[in-house]
């Protein structure tokens, strides 16, 4: 079995960009893409020359294919995507939009992910990897994600591997907010690195501030927490020490969808390869601003070299 470098998993949907700006049930022509906070960050890797893998299940449907065909084509590992004849691909309409957050409409309930269960974890597909990057999205899918994802973190964290974990908070998927602020947090506190947005932040801790909302988790036994600012960049803290690292200017943003996971795949690649917590975050700020500058959710994750460009460039432009 391939050794990997990151290991993730959840549901991945066929996504239907709308062709011109308006309301979705106005648009008559869509343009077909890939949608899933973990496939982002399994493609982010793999762009940077990792070697990731993600888990999970599709349709025995042409939407199925479509995901498996779009992960093959970006290198990433798909042993453990298995396909279940019963249950269809999830898919969603997107919006486009020049401004602020798109219109997004799901047809997920049922997929195929969505009865992803413990006894569909292999083991050893896990343990292959240095580390586990999972969304709090799976724990709010279905009881059986939730299982599968507890049961994931659980096994990492016990044989050894580090973990980061991005809240990635979909209210819709659960069935009341106290319940997605406990099971999330508990989540989140068993990983080393913790990535919530600032009002994801607010919102699972009570906090505003992003030095409390570090903190919260800091206490909680969390190496290091790192709060996605917009377009101010990211406040990060350690156990012993903390800073902002600002963010890049864009002149056009052409969609948001997406930066969140691409800083994810900026700070943990730059965690793994030894960059020090200020460079990492750095190289966070720097994807998620070229993520935002593409339409769809992870066009803009740039290879490695394309990386090395745009922050020198950028550095250019600041001297």
């Amino acid at each position: 079995m391939e050794q990997l470098d990151v290991v993730t998993f959840g549901e991945a949907m066929a996504m239907f960009i709308a062709d011109v700006p308006g309301r979705l049930h106005e648009v008559s022509h869509y343009t077909k893409a890939l949608a899933g906070a973990e496939t982002n960050t399994a493609i982010g890797f793999a762009r940077l020359g990792l070697k990731s893998g993600w888990a999970s299940k599709v349709g025995a449907d042409s939407f199925g294919k479509f995901i498996i065909a779009h992960l093959q084509k970006e290198n990433v590992n798909i042993e453990q995507v298995l396909t279940d004849g019963h249950y269809p691909t999830g898919f969603q309409l997107k919006s486009k939009v020049f401004e602020g957050d798109p219109e997004v409409e799901y047809f997920r309930k049922g997929s195929a992910a969505s009865h992803m269960s413990v006894v569909d974890f292999n083991e050893e597909y896990f343990l292959s990897a240095r580390h586990l990057h999972m969304t709090g999205i799976p724990l709010g899918i279905s009881e059986h994600t939730r299982a599968f994802a507890q049961h994931a973190l659980n096994f990492m964290k016990k044989a050894g591997k580090s973990v980061s974990f991005d809240p990635n908070l979909r209210p819709t998927l659960w069935k009341s907010r106290d319940e997605m602020i406990a099971v999330t947090n508990q989540g989140a506190f068993q990983a080393d690195t913790v990535l919530p947005g600032i009002h994801e932040g607010e919102i699972l801790t009570g906090y505003q501030k992003p030095e409390d909302i570090a903190k919260f988790y800091l206490e909680q036994g969390v190496k290091q927490v790192i709060v996605k600012l917009g377009g101010d960049g990211a406040y990060y803290q350690t156990q012993t020490g903390q800073g902002t690292v600002k963010g890049y200017h864009v002149e056009e943003i052409v969609d948001t969808v997406g930066a969140g996971d691409g800083f994810a795949v900026g700070v943990v690649s730059g965690l793994l390869e030894g960059l020090s917590i200020e460079d990492a975050v750095r190289r966070g700020n720097a994807i998620g601003a070229l993520a935002i500058q593409s339409q769809g959710d992870s066009d803009g994750y740039p290879t490695r070299d394309r990386l090395v460009e745009y922050m020198n460039h950028q550095l250019n432009e600041v001297k």
